[in-house]
């Protein structure tokens, strides 16, 4: 969907499928985030000011999706009523949730990294590859397997 170092383009809206976005660190994945049908995708510091993206996005199923471009999203906002509004709503939302990411890395064990994540994706956790869920967390596959395993007997 995007590599690194290409510009994003457009706005998707997922009507159906899952995407990751994930940075290459080192020669190593480092998932950021995920998105799923009924979300919208797009790595915004790149394509508000239409500069390379440093994250790539991933489409981890199928997907059925709606584009609109920089230059579309700008008519929108001109021609729709409240269409102004409903941008900043939105970036609004993404900015808040990269905020309360950032903090997370800094302030939470990857055991509670691991629970936001079950609390905030219940609805992918089955579709997305367990290493993937460990990079997102932060550790390697087989932490996340202790984490999980301790997760369970706690129960």
């Amino acid at each position: 969907m995007l590599a690194g170092g290409e510009i994003c383009r457009n706005i998707i809206f997922i009507e159906s499928g899952l995407v990751r976005y994930y940075l290459d660190k080192d020669g190593e994945d480092q998932t950021n985030y995920f998105n799923k049908e009924g979300e919208f995708v797009c790595v915004y510091t790149s394509f508000l000011p239409q500069s390379p993206s440093g994250i790539s996005i991933q489409a981890l199923e199928d997907c059925v999706a709606w584009l609109i471009s920089f230059d579309g999203i700008q008519q929108f906002y001109k021609e729709v009523e409240y269409g102004e509004r409903f941008g900043r709503l939105a970036i609004e939302a993404v900015y808040l949730n990269a905020i309360a990411q950032i903090a997370s890395l800094y302030t939470d064990t990857p055991e509670i990294r691991y629970k936001n994540f079950l609390r905030n994706y219940p609805a992918i956790v089955q579709r997305v590859p367990q290493y993937y869920i460990a990079s997102y967390v932060g550790v390697k596959p087989q932490s996340l397997s202790r984490i999980r395993k301790r997760l369970a007997g706690a129960k």
